[in-house]
């Protein structure tokens, strides 16, 4: 397609960052404490809308003369399956063939950047509307040529197909499109009727599933760039290590080196393979200074309740008055620190010319990487070209990539492209963890067995705070961190007395974004004291949640998630030929699920047999694709709840590799994971974190009517 030459003034939909909460978040910055909870309890939806340019469908569309439709996305593919739901949403409005459609990562200098990320399962769901506006747009642009072209009144033409017709004429857009210099945007027309929709709602195979079957060259592992050559970055392996200078001497002279090169904050090399920049980096002797050889035991200790800063984030009645009584219920639970153990390690290729950079990446925040890289070459953020690549795992380790700026200073130390990713050993010593939690539950029962009073306290290390997606002055404003506590409200509102605390924790080493951030651990606290204060009670598990659920709008959401979990996973508290099952749930970003698993104890090893999920996201795209995702939640959830913890010792992070970091394997995968879908609405909602939620619990819940033992901790281990 031509570049435009000219636009027409309309309204598409802009978003921004504080264009819903704006007033708010002002308000609550004076306010500091009823007002900020208002704007924690909006902002626990999880729901945020896109924060793109949406007023010019050609930097979105290409159309080529053969009639093939590219889509370029801002938001990136990292094994959701967003490329295919988006390729449905605008085959739909753009009146195409899913077949025509191609989908490819934008690149920054398109101009088609969003203004904030790929992450907290939104990209569907904040696409869904600008999206479809767009493609619509589109194809109102594409008729009106070839109403000029046809000599014929658009109001008499049809699209079908990718193709235009009327009166007695037919032109694909392809042909359309050709040779026109100059396209006039129209305002947006009216959408179609979702149930009018051929691809929109329907099974659609995976749109990039033939390249990754045949392993076309399509991660950031496999970018190549002529002439290339290969870095490698000396990294610390000490927590809390601050560069201090290197011998670079023995490093200089090695094979295959091209060049050392010292900075102020780091040193690596380049050379003519990846081997020979291994080898030389291990010649160097960098210096690092350390404050203190922390140990496990340290961190743990950090991490206590009532050790960090204290926000109350969600409060309602009088909890402090019922929790003074004697016969409160309370008990106490843990989280380990976790790596993200992604398959593919984070590097870059960067080549960096006279006034120009170009890095292909494995990202999630191409902005931020767009600008750091800048800053660093002192070039502007239009001269800095950001090639995002399809993620071979992300789960929020690339929603900060300063590896990029690394490369780009090697490429222009030596004035050719350079190659630089982390080794494995690297990739675990210095990802941005998982922080460890600890949280203290509360409950006072009244006498029929009804919950009175309850307070959840949860500390963690940051998640949210110290990233790179939220500035300095936005914390202050916030005044907590939204991510480690995600999940950790207390979602029975017919309890006529609850609060939550949030305790935030600053921990000698990064800790950072994580599939679900806090929901796992949040929802493992609250769902496992919920089934003690249900048998404490003598009620039904089931039924006592029901109980305490509001019935509002996400109360009957969650009351219906709940039943239909519990009739579908044939939920019972009988033991059956050694088999238990175990239930729990919650609601993220207004996506409320629930579990039913089947357990049993071979030796001490927990084996789970079956897992019933039942998700409510609204509006299915794609219902494929939202199954798949509870099935990817599910078992890395089950990793993690599990297996997977990282120890610190003598000062540093382990393990630094597969196999002593503990992982679910296939072995204990389940033999089966029924997903049933329910839509609620006709707006996509969340899919991507959310069924990960209640899984930790739902397995301890089972082992204790296996075992009688509440197990508090993960990974969950038998005694």
């Amino acid at each position: 397609m031509a570049e435009k030459k000219k636009l027409s003034r309309r309204k598409f939909i802009v978003r921004t960052l504080l264009g819903g909460t704006g007033i708010l978040v002002g308000a609550a910055y004076l306010g500091r404490h009823s007002l900020r909870r208002a704007l924690y309890q909006e902002l626990n939806t999880g729901e945020s809308p896109y924060l793109g340019s949406t007023s010019d469908p050609m930097i979105w569309f290409e159309i080529s003369t053969e009639n093939v439709v590219t889509l370029y996305s801002p938001k990136v593919e990292m094994g959701q399956g967003t490329f295919t739901s988006l390729a449905q949403i605008a085959a739909d409005e753009l009146d195409v063939d899913i077949e025509q459609i191609r989908v490819k990562h934008a690149a920054s200098v398109s101009g088609n950047l969003d203004e904030f990320s790929t992450g907290g399962s939104t990209s569907v769901n904040s696409l869904w509307q600008p999206l479809r506006e767009l493609a619509a747009t589109m194809r109102e642009m594409i008729k009106n040529e070839a109403a000029s072209k046809m000599g014929i009144s658009a109001s008499e033409l049809s699209t079908k197909s990718g193709s235009v017709t009327g009166g007695g004429k037919s032109m694909t857009y392809g042909e359309v499109v050709t040779g026109v210099e100059v396209w006039e945007i129209p305002d947006t027309p009216a959408l179609r009727d979702i149930k009018d929709y051929k691809y929109v709602g329907k099974y659609i195979p995976r749109v990039d599933l033939e390249d990754k079957v045949y392993g076309e060259p399509i991660f950031g592992m496999d970018a190549q760039m002529p002439d290339m050559l290969y870095g490698s970055v000396v990294r610390p392996s000490l927590i809390g290590a601050k560069f201090n200078g290197a011998d670079i001497s023995k490093a200089e002279g090695m094979p295959g080196v091209i060049k050392v090169v010292l900075e102020d904050d780091f040193v690596g090399v380049v050379a003519d393979s990846f081997t020979a920049a291994e080898n030389a980096k291990l010649a160097i002797k960098a210096e690092w200074k350390t404050e203190k050889n922390w140990q496990t035991s340290d961190i743990e200790e950090m991490i206590k309740v009532g050790k960090g800063e204290a926000v109350v984030i969600q409060t309602e009645g009088d909890v402090d008055d019922y929790l003074e009584d004697e016969n409160v219920i309370s008990a106490e639970y843990f989280s380990p620190l976790g790596a993200h153990a992604q398959m593919e390690p984070n590097g870059a290729v960067a080549y960096v010319e006279n006034d120009k950079a170009t890095i292909i990446i494995s990202t999630q925040v191409v902005k931020i990487t767009r600008g750091e890289v800048a800053a660093r070459l002192g070039l502007d953020d239009e001269q800095v070209n950001i090639i995002p690549t399809f993620l071979g795992g992300g789960f929020g380790r690339r929603l900060h990539t300063p590896n990029a700026v690394q490369a780009a200073v090697l490429s222009k130390a030596v004035g050719k492209p350079v190659k630089c990713f982390f080794n494995r050993k690297e990739e675990f010593q210095n990802d941005t963890f998982r922080p460890p939690t600890h949280h203290i539950m509360k409950a006072k029962l009244s006498d029929d067995g009804m919950i009175t009073a309850i307070e959840h306290n949860l500390s963690s290390g940051d998640v949210m705070y110290g990233s790179a997606l939220l500035p300095g002055l936005v914390q202050n404003v916030i005044g907590s961190d939204l991510g480690a506590w995600r999940g950790g409200m207390i979602q029975y509102g017919a309890i006529p007395n609850y609060k939550a605390i949030s305790w935030r924790v600053k921990l000698p080493f990064a800790t950072s974004w994580w599939r679900s951030l806090g929901l796992l651990a949040n929802t493992f606290a609250i769902e496992s004291f919920m089934d003690q204060l249900a048998l404490t009670a003598g009620k039904n598990p089931v039924d006592f949640r029901l109980a305490h659920i509001q019935d509002d709008e996400a109360g009957k959401r969650l009351k219906k998630v709940i039943q239909a979990a519990a009739e579908k996973g044939s939920y019972s508290e009988e033991v059956k030929n050694g088999i238990a099952k175990g239930f729990a749930c919650s609601t993220d970003a207004s996506t409320p699920v629930a579990h039913v698993v089947e357990v049993s104890i071979e030796g001490k090893e927990i084996k789970v047999h079956k897992v019933t999920c039942v998700i409510d996201p609204g509006f299915a795209v794609n219902p494929d694709q939202v199954k798949a995702q509870c099935e990817g939640s599910i078992i890395m959830g089950m990793s993690a709840a599990m297996f997977e913890r990282m120890y610190v010792e003598d000062g540093a992070l382990r393990p630094t590799i597969y196999g002593p970091y503990k992982m679910a394997m296939m072995k204990h995968a389940p033999k089966e994971i029924d997903v049933e879908i329910i839509q609620s609405s006709d707006v996509p909602g969340p899919v991507g974190e959310p069924p990960l939620g209640p899984i930790g619990a739902a397995i301890a819940n089972a082992v204790f009517r296996l075992t009688g033992q509440r197990l508090s901790a993960m990974p969950l281990e038998l005694a």
